[in-house]
């Protein structure tokens, strides 16, 4: 060999390659190969102290802090052991909470649905006012409600004085 003092050999056991420009894990401190730098390629067992997950505690849901250098599981046994807010004869939270307003229909929302004209709150199927027969106060429509308004009614050829006032468009004469 020409240059025996130059490079290091990897740490991990199965593989102990000579590598030129070894690489130091920042977890454990020890030297591998590009191969093997990864945590879990060399199941790094300091793994646990540079990674910044936060864990849930599978019985509350409650993300439980974890400070650097602490276990996980020893730190979320803790938490279950102590101050643990499961109950297990509580039942889970309702989602669906939302009722529609419509007479006849039992459907129930996860978010409200509330109409802009008579402040009802609707399922998905009738948020629509043509849907649940608003009866609402009217709204004055924009000038392109309007136009299209006008455009409908001189195809069916209906009065335009009446049906546009009770709309809320002015007509213009």
């Amino acid at each position: 060999m020409e240059f025996p003092d130059l490079g290091e050999h990897c740490s991990e056991k199965s593989c102990r390659q000579l590598d030129f420009l070894p690489l130091k894990c920042d977890a454990c401190e020890e030297i591998f190969c590009k191969d093997h730098i990864a945590y879990s390629r060399h199941k790094c067992s300091s793994a646990y102290k540079k990674d910044a997950q936060v864990p849930v505690c599978p019985l509350c849901n409650t993300p439980v802090p974890v400070r650097k250098g602490e276990m996980p599981d020893v730190v979320i046994g803790a938490h279950m052991d102590g101050d643990c807010n499961h109950d297990s004869s509580r039942q889970q939270r309702k989602i669906f909470t939302n009722r529609c307003f419509k007479p006849g229909c039992k459907k129930k929302e996860m978010m409200k649905l509330v109409c802009d004209q008579c402040h009802g709150n609707f399922c998905l199927q009738h948020r629509h006012p043509l849907d649940h027969d608003c009866k609402g106060p009217k709204r004055a429509l924009s000038k392109a409600g309007c136009a299209a308004m006008m455009r409908s009614l001189e195809s069916n050829s209906m009065s335009r004085n009446g049906q546009l006032l009770q709309n809320g468009c002015k007509s213009k004469s």
